[in-house]
């Protein structure tokens, strides 16, 4: 008897979405790294909002198995409430949703790289790093956003590593800076936990170039980018079959 033949379920690296052009390309550029990572992998890319594929067209031509992945740092409102409305609405069967990328320590290593490029080193005793976030409404998503600041400075002679919002009143970028400041830093750093530019983190450059602080880049394209999205998906296929 002929056994059944196992059939890979479809990556569908699912981004947030915005206005601007430069979050797609990054989206898209992770995809490309992915497939490099898995050529036997078939990876497809959507998005919630803004720009397209949208989720819901990818998922309406879907032939086959598939888990979503979201290209998101926030277990916050998309990943729990868009993501799984837009898979439930397309009547798609054997659609899985991998956790967020969170706060996984390969992304850390890519925040710090960031840092070095900089030119931070972690025996700055003189430096602050702001970590500039989007914020979210559920506090639970910006605890563990603060959570990686605290990461990021553990193990370093700074005079601190503290959290900033961009887009919620607290604690603001000046909050943050105010703090580092009181703490004994004379020489700050904005440090974006966000995936790709867009229109957000050129709210945070302004806001740097205004008081002439340095800023890094975000996360972007990498690797270790990359191999944390197979993570997230690969967690998901071992448990569907477990199941």
């Amino acid at each position: 008897m002929r056994s059944a033949r196992l059939v890979i379920p479809t990556l569908i690296l699912t981004a947030h979405g915005s206005a601007d052009p430069r979050a797609a390309t990054v989206t898209h550029a992770v995809a490309g790294r992915i497939r490099r990572l898995r050529p036997d992998l078939a990876v497809r890319v959507a998005f919630c909002e803004k720009h397209g594929p949208n989720l819901a067209e990818v998922l309406s031509g879907l032939d086959g198995p598939a888990v979503v992945t979201p290209l998101l740092l926030a277990d916050a409102y998309h990943a729990r409430v868009d993501i799984p409305a837009m898979i439930a609405a397309s009547g798609a069967t054997g659609v899985r949703q991998a956790p967020v990328l969170g706060a996984d320590p390969a992304l850390l290593a890519v925040f710090r790289q960031r840092l070095t490029e900089t030119g931070v080193s972690r025996h700055d005793g003189d430096v602050g790093v702001i970590v500039a976030a989007v914020g979210s409404s559920d506090p639970a998503a910006n605890a563990v956003t603060a959570r990686v600041a605290a990461t990021l400075g553990a193990g370093t002679h700074w005079a601190g590593a503290t959290l900033g919002l961009a887009t919620r009143p607290h604690p603001s970028l000046a909050d943050a800076a105010l703090r580092l400041r009181a703490a004994g830093a004379t020489r700050l750093v904005i440090a974006p936990w966000f995936l790709a530019p867009g229109v957000i983190t050129d709210r945070v450059a302004e806001y740097a170039r205004a008081h002439q602080i340095p800023m890094t880049e975000p996360l972007g394209s990498h690797n270790l980018v990359a191999a944390t999205v197979l993570d997230r998906y690969e967690m998901t296929v071992s448990g569907t079959l477990a199941a």
